[in-house]
Parts: structure tokens; C-alpha cells; sequence
């Protein structure tokens, strides 16, 4: 495994939008991404300059994108 990036809430969200998912609403600071198809997933991604390495790995797991998409 590689090293994850330091990505902004916007970089992970292109990330998603990639692998299916599309933009729902945003409430605050939060983005809330779903994707309609099968497995269905609902990730709030804060909208930051930096996230938090502990969220994105949260991130990553619960929208089932291969974590390489996240690496250097």
C-alpha cells in the first residue's frame, strides 16, 4: 500500500464522482455524495482545504473506491 495524498473535501469528491457517485445537497461545510446503484452509500465529505487522514480512510471504506485511487 501506498501513502494516501493530502486531499481537499473538492479532490476527494471528483474522486467519487468518478466511481459513480454525484452530489446530493450540501448542508454547511458538508457535501453529502450517494451513489443510486447497487451498493447504495450515502458519505458526507467536508468541504476543506485538508482532510484528516482518519476521515479520508473513513471515506475510502465506506464508499468502497480501491484505496489506490487515494495514493501518491
Amino acid at each position: 500500500m501506498g501513502k494516501l495524498r493530502v486531499l481537499s473535501g473538492q479532490e476527494v469528491c471528483r474522486i467519487l464522482e468518478r466511481h459513480g457517485f454525484v452530489r446530493v445537497r450540501m448542508r454547511g461545510d458538508h457535501i453529502i455524495m450517494r451513489r443510486a446503484v447497487a451498493p447504495r452509500a450515502s458519505i458526507p465529505v467536508p468541504d476543506h482545504k485538508e482532510l484528516r487522514i482518519g476521515t479520508l480512510r473513513s471515506i475510502i471504506r465506506q464508499s468502497g473506491v480501491p484505496r489506490s485511487e487515494f495514493e501518491t
